[in-house]
């Protein structure tokens, strides 16, 4: 039985008013049996939501409603991570990307129907990615991670969105700044370890981490990849002509996707196929050497520019609901 429960909510995707509203609304059709006691922290530009998780915590809260976009869910999954998983996490996604809010089946556009999942959904195990990074000044940071790390077009896709088009068109702007990176991102040498296996030399423009797979406009880049299973999923994109891109769409649209759907290997976690542009790959360890500062991101949220970096998976160390 939840009897606190802490929102922690970004003010610059929603008004405050028209949240707890929404809020009041989920309470009166839950019917709990019991009057919750809820409190509000409100997200700063300097504070993206790990200090007012740790608010709530300090509080007694035992569900935290991390509300607003994507990188408000990573600062919140990131802080219950380090607290150890005390707290079940729930999310109102407020954002333009919504990743883990689309992997998941949360309701995207009814706020109300997003927080009555958060007060009478069951909670389950999530995983809890992590990455260590040296940016390019030489300074190494660590982030938490729900849904997926990486370098390439997705990373330059990021850094190129025009931020007025994305306030205007949502995640529709993402397709105009693919269209500007697709024929410029160029294929680069690697060098990546898998868990304790042997370090390879790799070449791919793209290679993304991820515990869950899909992405906005429906598009799963990770096909196996399940947020419970304790595993690290990967894809490595090669693609740099005409016919690679073609054999990359093929390996998409039909080894992981149609030809999943027909024999039933969606949602099993099933290895992904692999094909001449595409390599899928897993494990729970995964490094990597660039030879030059490449672009990177976290959930979404481009960090800079990397020259290499480490990551690892924390099995069930989130409750979500």
């Amino acid at each position: 039985m939840t009897e606190r429960i802490g929102i922690v909510w970004n003010p610059s995707k929603t008004d405050g008013e028209r949240l707890k509203n929404a809020f009041r609304s989920a309470l009166r059709t839950a019917r709990l049996d019991y009057v919750p006691r809820t409190m509000w922290f409100e997200t700063t530009p300097d504070d993206p939501g790990q200090g007012m998780t740790s608010q709530a915590l300090e509080a007694g809260c035992d569900l935290i409603i991390a509300a607003g976009g994507d990188g408000t869910v990573r600062a919140v999954a990131e802080r219950l991570g380090d607290e150890g998983g005390t707290a079940d996490l729930a999310i109102l996604p407020l954002g333009t990307g919504n990743l883990l809010a689309r992997n998941l089946g949360v309701p995207l556009v009814r706020p109300a129907a997003a927080f009555s999942r958060a007060l009478k959904g069951t909670s389950k195990a999530l995983d809890l990615g992590e990455v260590t990074a040296t940016l390019e000044s030489g300074e190494q940071v660590r982030h938490g991670f729900v849904v997926m790390v990486g370098f390439g077009i997705d990373a330059h896709m990021i850094a190129e969105t025009d931020e007025e088009l994305k306030a205007r068109a949502g995640w529709l702007a993402y397709v105009e700044s693919f269209g500007r990176v697709a024929n410029t991102t160029e294929v680069v040498p690697f060098s990546l370890t898998i868990d304790d296996g042997e370090t390879v030399e790799e070449r791919a423009h793209t290679m993304l981490v991820g515990n869950c797979g899909t992405i906005q406009g429906g598009i799963t880049l990770l096909p196996a990849a399940q947020p419970d299973d304790g595993e690290l999923d990967l894809l490595l994109l090669r693609a740099d002509n005409a016919a690679s891109w073609f054999n990359a769409m093929g390996n998409m649209v039909w080894d992981n996707g149609l030809k999943r759907l027909i024999t039933g290997a969606v949602g099993t976690g099933r290895a992904a196929e692999s094909s001449d542009s595409t390599a899928h790959l897993r494990g729970r360890k995964v490094q990597c050497e660039l030879p030059e500062a490449t672009p990177f991101e976290i959930d979404g949220d481009q960090i800079g520019s990397v020259t290499e970096f480490e990551v690892t998976i924390h099995p069930g160390a989130l409750r979500i609901r």
